[in-house]
């Protein structure tokens, strides 16, 4: 799997799916639509300015909340290629699996606006910035197979005869 490169955007403690995907917005089945409100509950201006392989890195319990699955979906539409927190909530971190966007648990030094590379397979975050690198846990097999494939379902489907 290729390393992520993005510019990185900063969050804090309990990032929780209705600021991820605020429910008045979960009527919707547009992509897009969803993509055009995420994170509206806590930065305006992030799904005008988030661009595509951008990386989000946040603190404890991101994700937590609801079970929605459009939280994650919503992220990733907009652009999002990863996300990087202290930890997670089990239900949004097997949601972002089952939908292939990488989550990462890691404690990591980086400012808002400054570039990093995730090497999964490695097990390595660089900071571009800084020329600082982070040791995480490399990403199984199986893992990395399900984020090269795009996702849970996608994955089943490539493995059947």
């Amino acid at each position: 799997m290729e390393p992520i490169t993005g510019k990185v955007w900063k969050f804090g403690d309990n990032i929780d799916t209705d600021v991820i995907i605020p429910g008045r917005y979960l009527r919707t089945f547009s992509l897009d639509d969803l993509a055009s409100h995420v994170m509206e509950g806590v930065r305006d201006e992030f799904a005008d300015k988030v661009d595509k392989g951008d990386i989000i890195v946040a603190e404890w319990n991101f994700g937590c909340g609801s079970s929605r699955e459009q939280a994650p979906v919503a992220l990733k539409h907009a652009g999002v290629s990863a996300i990087i927190a202290r930890s997670f909530a089990r239900i949004f971190y097997r949601n972002a699996i089952n939908i292939g966007l990488p989550v990462i648990v890691a404690d990591i030094e980086v400012r808002e606006g400054e570039k990093i590379q995730i090497d999964l397979e490695k097990g390595e975050i660089l900071n571009l910035t800084t020329n600082k690198t982070f040791q995480i846990e490399p990403f199984k097999k199986f893992m990395l197979e399900i984020l090269q494939n795009g996702g849970l379902v996608d994955h089943f489907l490539q493995k059947k005869p």
